[in-house]
């Protein structure tokens, strides 16, 4: 398997991704991805901020990272960061443990980009994904409300988020 970053030819797949990763979100938990605007990912493309984790000819996992998320992590955006955001695994793929490579190259991001945290988040008080990132290496830091989210997807508005974070 090998990570690299996604090119405009892979649009259709990520959304594909997406849309899976909604779909099974509406099977567990009350909160859920919307639909995601086409400029956003092709705008981290371009920023080389969107990836994929390859097996062969396939993508079996993507997502989306940057340095700064202030709109969620308000003062702690502070501490040096990477910030994972829409991990999305391809079905064909699921159970194989596809977040732990996906960590383990965000480790390895953040120390080659002089970063202290991978950090993440997600929507609500989904408990059994809380675990999941907990045995995953995470330290779940508790909710936080949102207090300004204009600027975040919709997903984020009116909404308390779990925080996470793994120290590199």
């Amino acid at each position: 398997m090998k990570i690299t970053g996604s090119t405009p030819n892979d649009l259709n797949e990520i959304f594909r991704l997406y849309a899976y990763a909604t779909a099974y979100q509406k099977t567990k938990f009350n909160s859920h991805w919307p639909t995601f605007e086409k400029s956003l990912v092709e705008r981290e493309i371009k920023e080389n901020r969107q990836w994929k984790l390859m097996d062969q000819s396939e993508i079996a996992c993507v997502w989306a990272t940057t340095f700064d998320d202030p709109y969620i992590w308000e003062e702690r955006n502070v501490t040096p960061a990477v910030y994972l955001h829409r991990i999305a695994t391809n079905p064909n793929f699921k159970g194989r443990k596809l977040l732990l490579k996906v960590i383990d190259w965000a480790k390895q991001y953040a120390k080659e980009s002089n970063k202290k945290m991978v950090r993440l988040d997600t929507v609500g008080n989904n408990k059994e994904l809380i675990r999941y990132y907990e045995r995953c290496g995470f330290k779940f830091l508790g909710l936080s409300a949102l207090k300004n989210t204009a600027n975040l997807p919709e997903h984020y508005h009116n909404a308390s988020v779990s925080l996470f974070e793994l120290k590199v």
